[in-house]
């Protein structure tokens, strides 16, 4: 099997932005009432967000892909402009392809 990232580091990249969201939406909410009442358990805010173990499989998988893409493709450039070394620069002129690929 190929290296891949670890699903629980990529769980806990999640979860940080999971918390950063909601604690946004809870500041932009900030003085606003909710007029009517929700049952317990059904608002965006009570509710845990969580990923079962095949989702995360998956996205590792998805990362490991993109990460790859992203190095080959910038080793074409850096190649083609005979330097042995991919830079920044060589990232900066695949990304926009690549992120319409993905």
């Amino acid at each position: 099997m190929e290296n891949t990232f670890d699903p629980d580091l990529i769980h806990a990249i999640f979860k940080l932005i999971w918390s950063r969201r909601a604690l946004e939406r809870e500041r932009n909410e900030g003085a606003e009432a909710l007029d009517c009442e929700v049952g317990a358990g059904t608002s965006k805010k009570n509710r845990r967000a969580s990923a079962n173990a095949n989702a995360l499989k998956l996205s590792c998988e998805l990362l490991r892909v993109f990460v790859t893409e992203a190095v080959q493709r910038a080793a074409t450039i850096a190649e083609a402009e005979g330097v042995g070394k991919i830079e920044a620069t060589h990232l900066e002129r695949i990304l926009p392809q690549l992120l319409l690929d993905f």
